[in-house]
This record gives C-alpha cells, sequence and structure tokens, in this order.
C-alpha cells in the first residue's frame, strides 16, 4: 500500500491537482474510495432483469464493476473528473433550440455530445497527461485512465466523490452544471484524501421520467436500455423493434429529451474546449442530405468522431428510420428519392428499413 509520503502535504496535493485538471480543460476533479459493495444488488438486479440488452460486455465482467480494486489490482483511490461538453457557442435558451430540431421531421437530430470530437478519445489523453503530472509529483506512481471504456461504475464513483448525484435518470446530475458533462476517472494506487459526497436534490420531480419517448426510465434510477434511443441507435446492432420506430421520431444518434426536461440544465456550462465544437452536417442537417453521403463521405464526415463507431449501415438503418417518420408527417418526393437511392446496394439490414419507411 502507497500511502501519500509524510512529507507530501496530501490536502495541498489535492489542491494541486485540481489546478493542473483546470489547465487540462476539465470542470471538476473528486476522490472515491474503491469500496463500493454496497452498490452490487443494484447492478446484479439490473443485469438479471435484462435491462443491459445486446450490451454482453456488461454481464460478462458482472460485479467486477463495483470492485476496482479487482479491475485493476492495488488500486487504493479513484481519482473521478468531469467535463462540461456543451458547445462553446452555446447561449441560454440551448434547450428551446433543441426541442424546436426534435419538433422538425424533416431534420437529423444527432445527440449533443456526439457532434464533435470523440469524447473517449479527447478524454482518455487528458487524463493520462494529468496522471502524468501526478507521477512527476509524487514520484513512482501505479494508475491506469478510463472513459466509459472499461467495467467501471462511473456515476457510482462519481456520485461517492461528490461530482454529484444520480439523477432519476439514472445520469449525474451537478447543482451548477446540470449533466451535460463527461466522467473519466485515473485509478491509482496512492491513498489521496477522500472527497465528500453531495446530497440529491431531484426530489419529487420526474420531466425526466414523463418525457422519455419509449418510457424506458421504467422507475426512478433504473433504465431498460432495450428501450433506450440511445442504446438503440448506437448499441443495438440489428434491426430497430418495430414498435419502437414510431417513437423514435428524427433521433439519428441518441437522444437527450431526459437532460433537456431537467430543470438543472438551465445552469449546463458551455465547454471551455473547442473539441466539442459541433462539425458540419452534425446539426440542423436534413435527413435526405445525410442519406445522399455514400459510405466514403460518412468516413471523411466522421473521422475522430463517436458517430464512426457505428458504422455506415447503421447510420443509413438509423437515417431510415428517420426518414419514415418525417414522411408519416408530410410526404416528400425529395426524402423518398434519397431513401430509392440509399436503397440501392444495400445489404438486408438496411433495405428493410428502408423498404418500412417508403411504406
Amino acid at each position: 500500500m502507497q500511502e501519500v509520503r509524510s512529507t507530501v502535504d496530501a490536502p495541498a496535493l489535492l489542491k494541486r491537482l485540481r489546478g493542473w485538471a483546470r489547465e487540462l480543460g476539465f470542470s471538476q476533479i473528486a476522490v472515491a474510495d474503491v469500496d463500493l459493495r454496497s452498490a452490487e444488488p443494484g447492478l446484479q438486479a439490473w443485469l438479471d432483469a435484462g435491462h443491459h440488452g445486446g450490451m454482453h460486455y456488461m454481464a460478462a465482467h458482472g460485479l467486477k464493476r463495483a470492485r476496482p480494486a479487482e479491475l485493476v489490482p492495488g488500486t487504493l483511490r479513484v481519482i473521478t473528473a468531469r467535463m462540461d461538453y456543451l458547445p462553446r457557442s452555446t447561449e441560454p435558451g440551448w434547450q428551446a433550440v433543441e426541442w424546436a430540431g426534435l419538433a422538425t421531421p424533416s431534420q437529423a437530430q444527432v445527440s449533443i455530445y456526439a457532434r464533435g470530437r470523440d469524447y473517449h478519445k479527447v478524454l482518455r489523453n487528458r487524463l493520462q497527461k494529468l496522471a502524468e503530472r501526478l507521477a512527476a509529483e509524487v514520484g513512482p506512481l501505479g494508475f491506469r485512465v478510463f472513459t466509459d471504456s472499461a467495467p467501471v461504475l462511473e456515476v457510482e464513483l462519481a456520485s461517492r466523490s461528490g461530482l454529484g448525484w444520480r439523477g432519476k435518470h439514472t445520469l449525474t446530475l451537478h447543482r451548477e452544471a446540470g449533466s451535460m458533462f463527461f466522467l473519466g476517472e485515473i485509478f491509482i494506487d496512492l491513498a489521496l484524501p477522500l472527497t465528500e459526497p453531495v446530497t440529491a436534490h431531484c426530489g419529487e420531480c420526474r420531466a425526466c421520467i414523463d418525457v422519455c419517448p419509449t418510457a424506458a426510465i421504467t422507475a426512478p434510477y433504473r433504465v431498460d436500455a432495450r428501450r433506450c434511443i440511445s442504446y438503440v441507435t448506437i448499441e443495438h446492432d440489428g434491426p430497430i423493434p418495430v414498435e419502437l420506430r414510431p417513437l423514435i421520431g428524427n433521433r439519428v444518434y441518441g437522444c437527450d429529451d431526459c437532460q433537456l426536461a431537467c430543470p438543472w440544465n438551465k445552469f449546463a456550462q458551455p465547454a471551455v474546449l473547442a473539441d466539442f465544437d459541433p462539425r458540419q452536417g452534425l446539426a440542423g442537417t436534413s435527413i435526405a442530405e445525410l442519406l445522399r453521403w455514400d459510405e466514403a463521405e460518412f468516413l471523411r464526415r466522421t473521422e475522430g468522431s463517436a458517430i464512426r463507431r457505428i458504422g455506415f449501415a447503421r447510420w443509413r438503418r438509423n437515417l431510415a428510420v428517420a426518414a419514415g417518420n418525417a414522411l408519416r408527417v408530410r410526404d416528400d418526393a425529395g426524402l423518398r428519392a434519397a431513401l430509392a437511392q440509399a436503397g440501392q446496394g444495400a445489404d438486408d439490414l438496411v433495405r428493410e428499413h428502408i423498404d418500412w419507411a417508403l411504406a
């Protein structure tokens, strides 16, 4: 066990760590313990209910998610970090802009977090730099960085360390930043001082539960991924269930509704990094225009983006569903032509969704 050396002022070290983190674009840093045993029953019940859907890796790792010291032997603390991701140009009233986009059937709606650079790359690189800076300060340090990339109970660690509390939509909420931020962790073998959790402030509010288009939030703090539009459009690699297709609307990658409805997000803060500024074509673009992209164009436009990992076929599958929902509202010859063109040479998965849309 590596304790903080007696010659090191641990609280002062944590203060310096926070300063380095701010220089790297992080919004907040905290420290969690590694004992998450009390979270194990809830995790097991969620898995037993099959709410992880086709995310088999969730079940494969089982309770290791709640045992950081098993995942990375020697871990004594977890440094938790959050990074705001609203584009730098975001102004008050941004939620109204997003609701207007969702109410425009012909416009493709991409989740805000995915319009810029892939957050996995941004956070992982900066967490690595932060850990290296800490190692340079304290000497030999065992560490590993994570950003949504391993069996880690991110929200649980964030809640225990005081980055915020778990909202009823299961995301981390902060009184002065809402939920529009990414989480990341550094597992370390150094016993930094723990930071205190904060109290929850959802009260009787159920705005996120009531607004969910597919009723995926089955109870406060419980999401059935199989019904969640983010899961269906990103993680799910097969046909989208027919009964969910009309409920997806024009959401072609992810879903922000539960965050748009949350009162705390009136305090959400813009990012300090340019990485999360929206790329051309990923905000306010028509479904027809995106359907005209061939695979080379898709790969060019999504280079370095989180969207690329779903691949061209799933991208077109999602666009076809959105196109069908738009055609249900108003027939559009241009959109029909774009669908027909996209169907030429398409695989069976995409073809079936295009046929559904045209019908």
